[in-house]
């Protein structure tokens, strides 16, 4: 009876893990997710890359951010990697946003004739 209940206490605790990870992955998800559309609303107003990052890393700390910009759109990545022990490593998040660049902002679709 001891070494069944042994073995159910290390399935229990894995499984316990396992969500654990989980509910922490949906957390990174959805702060990349915000961060990316806080950074490509800033980049529709036409501010630079540094800026951009510097927005998105204010919601999602630590964060890789690239922006990418194909007028009239502008696309902004972020990436973090997951909070954990070794089971967790090598495993990120990324949120996506894409953003039409606003008129007569810089770096924006032209303004006029």
């Amino acid at each position: 009876m001891t070494a069944e209940l042994a073995l159910g206490l290390v399935a229990v605790t894995l499984v316990l893990a396992a969500l654990l990870l989980a509910t922490a992955a949906s957390s990174v998800r959805v702060r990349c997710e915000d961060a990316a559309r806080a950074g490509a609303r800033v980049a529709a107003l036409g501010a630079g890359d540094a800026e951009v990052a510097a927005v998105a890393r204010r919601v999602a700390p630590g964060a890789a951010v690239a922006v990418r910009r194909d007028p009239p759109w502008v696309e902004v990545e972020v990436t973090r990697a997951l909070p954990g022990a070794w089971f967790a490593d090598g495993l990120a998040a990324t949120g996506r946003a894409t953003a039409w660049a606003e008129p007569c902002a810089p770096g924006g679709a032209s303004c006029g004739p």
